[in-house]
């Protein structure tokens, strides 16, 4: 069997290399190489499918919704192909594979950074814009390989260098390493995703320290990989010492607030103080935490409402924790009764009533505690272990369940009234009117007696 020659890899592809290759796509070693290649690809679904078993991680990175979606399955079908682009290399010439091996590396690079753009940024709506950008430079950059235009154009771009400093760097160098940052970037925060989602499931106990050790891991892999970008990049890493210098006076200064910040994060975390789950007061806003970041920490009211509080506050400023040590709250209601009531028979009824309500723990207490003009103030203590569930609902039924209780032992709920001083004349002819209409007049009942009038106020 006659082969022809190899085609070059490090110059654009001539129009007799095209047509040669056009030829070589012809021949029967290509039908082979297509079988090869989708033996490749099925070999490659039925790991990732095994891999995957019955239940589909649902939005995983790395499987995807339907197996073949997600990034494991072009990166095992790359190395498949690869494995048999080298068996087959000595026996037979190669034009399928030549196609596609860039096609596979541009469709793991788009499923990579879209699937990890989408998991940690759910809601932006820059991540579109960034998928569509990568996805053309991918498909443009297989273009160029697989015409072999993409060697020439590295040569060019490494010609053209920059002065930065005392050193110099090659405009290729910077795009190198531009891509790395990106390609670390996205790869740190996949690594430390899929980290954070395995510390954090299931966890009912020590979930602060779980979560500052996620933090942790993820500050340190993107460092970790921004340094690999540089050096790749050909920056001199001798320069983070000014860097560092430098952003240490950034943090001391103009940065100050945004340093208290995320130290503050760090010391809530450790010292548990606060946890997720907690139920606080801070500034006027009671609500539940919900998440601790770096930055700021957040509590989400039983009303739905969510309030973003930095850090700096919840350790400068008075935090009232009502689930730190005890999970119960006190909740209070004040109710009147009319003077004259008998407050030591009213009470056990009170109390009796309000520890039947369902979400009502402990004993309840009624207690007399002001002298109104309009009558008597009892306050109603009780108890409720889950305050989670919400104030207002339970304190709805221990008024309802007063109330019932106050109308069938006929106790009065008084209401405020005035009375109105008005002269003879007035009050003469009030009392016609009153007289004309039946005795009433707008409600109010008139008593000439003195010329007072009294009337309720609702």
């Amino acid at each position: 069997m006659t082969t022809s020659p190899p085609i070059r890899h490090t110059q654009p592809l001539t129009a007799d290399e095209l047509m040669q290759l056009w030829q070589q796509l012809q021949q029967p070693t290509a039908l082979l190489e297509l079988v090869v290649f989708g033996g490749c690809l099925l070999l490659a679904w039925f790991m990732v499918r095994v891999w995957a078993g019955r239940q589909v991680p649902h939005g995983s990175v790395w499987f995807g919704h339907r197996i073949y979606d997600g990034v494991l399955f072009p990166l095992l079908a790359l190395v498949l192909a690869l494995i048999a682009r080298r068996v087959l290399l000595d026996d037979i010439p190669l034009a399928v594979f030549r196609l596609v091996l860039p096609i596979l590396v541009s469709l793991a690079i788009i499923r990579l950074t879209v699937k990890v753009l989408r998991a940690a940024f759910p809601d932006s709506g820059a991540v579109q814009v960034i998928e569509r950008t990568v996805s053309w430079l991918a498909w443009a950059g297989s273009v160029l390989w697989i015409t072999g235009i993409l060697p020439l154009v590295q040569e060019e771009l490494g010609a053209i260098t920059l002065n930065i400093g005392a050193s110099k760097v090659s405009v290729r160098s910077l795009i190198e390493g531009t891509l790395s940052a990106v390609l670390v970037l996205i790869l740190s925060l996949s690594v430390s995703s899929a980290i954070e989602s395995r510390l954090l499931r299931g966890a009912s106990d020590n979930l602060s320290l779980r979560k500052i050790a996620a933090n942790v891991i993820r500050v340190l892999l993107i460092a970790i990989g921004l340094i690999m970008a540089l050096s790749a990049a050909g920056v001199d890493l001798t320069a983070l010492s000014v860097l560092g210098g430098a952003i240490g006076v950034g943090l001391g200064f103009g940065l100050q607030k945004l340093a208290s910040n995320y130290v503050s994060g760090f010391v809530i975390l450790a010292e548990r103080s606060l946890r997720i789950g907690d139920l606080v007061k801070v500034d006027n806003f009671e609500g539940r935490i919900t998440d601790i970041n770096t930055r700021y920490t957040v509590l989400r009211a039983s009303t739905g409402r969510e309030a973003i509080v930095p850090n700096e506050l919840l350790i400068t400023q008075r935090v009232e924790n009502a689930s730190m040590a005890n999970h119960k709250l006190q909740l209070t209601t004040v109710v009147q009764v009319a003077y004259g009531t008998d407050i030591e028979w009213l009470r056990p009824m009170l109390i009796k009533a309000v520890a039947a309500v369902p979400r009502v723990v402990d004993d309840s207490g009624v207690y007399l505690t002001a002298f109104p003009s309009d009558g008597l103030e009892l306050t109603i203590s009780f108890w409720v272990a889950d305050p989670e569930s919400g104030q207002m609902n339970v304190r709805s039924d221990v008024n309802m369940a007063v109330l019932k209780c106050l109308n069938e032992l006929g106790v009065d709920i008084p209401f405020a009234q005035q009375v109105l001083h008005l002269p003879p004349a007035a009050t003469d002819a009030l009392t016609a009117v009153a007289g004309a209409m039946g005795g009433t007049v707008g409600g109010a009942v008139a008593s000439t007696a003195g010329g007072d009038v009294s009337s309720p106020t609702p």
